[in-house]
């Protein structure tokens, strides 16, 4: 057995206890899809019942356009916008970029009514940077190739998701192009969330335990949950720097390690999660901010998602840096 699956195995044991645990309390199929016009169910011990499987799939932007000033769309703006997504969506890549997807392997959703996933500051913008913030964007653009920056040097210039190790946090629980589903599992004591996009497995405990000692980081943090009526609120600290996200709808400069990210879970209805998220991170952003983003359930399930199998892009990617440098050296010569 692969030694990268020997070490997930006390996780996968994890969540298959919990799913049983959760189906076996509850009486209930999690990933059963049901009627919209039903009311919201609770768990035989009480909670809320958040469990299934959902989606926050959608081509809003996380922050407004600038041309636009109002923070809804109507529904004539939303088709609109939709259509012109259809019409632009195999447009052939820049001249010396190979491209990526095809439209066959995206799954990027519709246009919500919301002109930006920030809704907090009001503007629909991320607030403005620290100084600390302002260096390390910065920073980020020299690793950027496609803005004009440095060719990469080695593995240590991609983030961790192009490396397949995470999207970490908020990256994992924002919508993006594809396998943005989520399953959620519940027991009196925990609720675990299985992340399709890079199998992040998130595990959070409800019993009132503190967090983590500082000296412990990790790339999803230490989550820990509590109830507040109906809403599953989640507060997560003892973050590791390093796992900035610097690609599709998730152009944020990426946290410190004193970032503090509250979720906020509520079940609308059936089919409708509200999910919402704030940010608070003194050392790179001068004021919090928060995102909105409705998670839909699905009569579907979580799909492994092997980020490694077949990936070649990392060391092909390698080989053209130095292809390239060699080019450049020649012509000097």
């Amino acid at each position: 057995m692969n030694r990268r699956v020997r070490r997930l195995g006390p996780l996968f044991a994890v969540c298959v206890v919990l799913a049983w645990q959760s189906v076996a309390l509850a009486g209930q199929d999690p990933a059963r899809k049901s009627s919209s016009s039903s009311a919201p169910k609770r768990t035989a011990w009480g909670h809320p019942d958040l469990q299934g499987v959902w989606t926050n799939t959608t081509t809003t932007p996380l922050e407004r356009p600038a041309a636009l000033e109002k923070a809804t769309l109507t529904a004539a703006e939303r088709a609109e916008i939709d259509a012109q997504a259809v019409r632009n969506a195999d447009r052939p890549p820049r001249p010396g970029d190979t491209g990526a997807y095809n439209t066959f392997w995206f799954e990027r959703g519709k246009r919500s009514a919301q002109t930006s996933l920030i809704v907090d500051p009001p503007n629909g913008r991320l607030p403005a940077l620290t100084a600390m913030g302002e260096a390390h964007k910065k920073e980020l653009g020299r690793l950027r190739v496609e803005d004009g920056g440095q060719l990469p040097r080695s593995y240590e210039d991609f983030d961790v998701y192009d490396r397949c190790i995470t999207r970490a946090l908020p990256g994992a629980m924002m919508p993006g192009f594809y396998n943005h589903n989520y399953q959620i599992l519940q027991t009196p004591n925990y609720v675990a969330i299985l992340v399709e996009m890079i199998h992040d497995a998130r595990i959070i405990p409800l019993d009132g335990r503190p967090h983590a000692a500082q000296r412990i980081r990790q790339w999803l943090g230490d989550s820990r949950g509590r109830w507040e009526g109906d809403t599953l609120v989640v507060e997560t600290t003892n973050f590791r720097e390093g796992a900035e996200e610097r690609g599709m709808a998730n152009t944020v400069v990426g946290g410190s390690r004193d970032m503090v990210l509250v979720e906020r879970f509520t079940r609308v209805d059936a089919d409708t999660l509200d999910y919402r998220f704030t940010v608070r991170d003194p050392a790179i952003f001068t004021a919090p901010w928060t995102v909105s983003a409705p998670m839909t359930r699905l009569d579907a399930h979580i799909y492994e998602y092997a980020c490694h199998e077949g990936n070649y892009s990392l060391g092909g990617m390698l080989r053209g840096a130095r292809q390239k440098e060699a080019e450049d050296a020649g012509k000097k010569q």
